[in-house]
């Protein structure tokens, strides 16, 4: 098989000493898995990370073994925000679950326009509010959707409506612009709380029934809104 796409470098393992393994993220066939030759040479390797675009050709004369990938780069992405670590987080982690969550060989367009969409977001004041809305599109992008609006109830308290889910033990309140998403967080106090209540539906409805681990780069990203 012989085909040629553009995609997203999504991980990178090394294969030998000239050589990779690599993943890419791709528009007509999802991720794909390859070798990538001469990958340590300096004409690769300063733009062979994590995030960045390629035009990817890719040959396999065995289904049964790793195919083979020539890439030339496409568009620079992640080497951007080498200065901002919460966005390197933000990238590390965000690459990681899609490795994690998305199947071998299947297209998924939706996921690969979300991909896109990512770097757009970074750029934006209010990135990280609207990554917390990205990670629930991807999530039901890939079959697992929640709503928060649908747990909540509301009370107006000093003429601010406040949404809660009341269970059997205690009352949780839950952050305005995860349901009005015309409001901003107030504070990194609201932006943690936000990415745990996320970060409990991954792993209880996502993570834990596939028996997959939680990602410790999810964790290094929330932790840096904690300092």
């Amino acid at each position: 098989m012989i085909w040629e796409d553009k995609g997203f470098l999504i991980s990178k393992n090394k294969y030998n000493e000239n050589s990779i393994i690599a993943e890419f993220y791709t528009y007509k066939f999802g991720k794909v898995t390859g070798i990538l030759y001469g990958a340590t040479s300096k004409k690769i390797k300063s733009y062979l990370q994590v995030g960045n675009k390629f035009h990817i050709n890719f040959s396999n004369k065995n289904n049964s073994k790793l195919g083979y990938f020539k890439v030339e780069i496409d568009q620079i992405t992640t080497p951007k925000y080498y200065d901002t670590k919460k966005k390197i987080f933000c990238i590390k982690y965000t690459f990681d679950i899609i490795k994690t969550l998305t199947v071998e060989n299947q297209q998924n367009l939706k996921v690969f326009e979300l991909i896109g969409n990512f770097f757009n977001i970074l750029i934006s004041d209010d990135w990280v509010k609207l990554y917390i809305y990205w990670e629930l599109d991807f999530f039901k992008s890939i079959g697992y959707d929640i709503s928060f609006q649908n747990y909540v109830s509301a009370k107006n308290v000093n003429d601010e409506k406040i949404y809660f889910v009341t269970t059997s033990s205690n009352k949780k309140i839950i952050p305005s612009f995860l349901i009005d998403k015309s409001l901003k967080p107030k504070n990194n106090i609201e932006i943690v709380f936000a990415l745990k209540l996320v970060g409990d539906f991954l792993e209880k409805s996502i993570l834990r029934p596939n028996n997959l681990g939680f990602p410790n780069t999810r964790n290094d990203f929330t932790n840096y809104f904690k300092e």
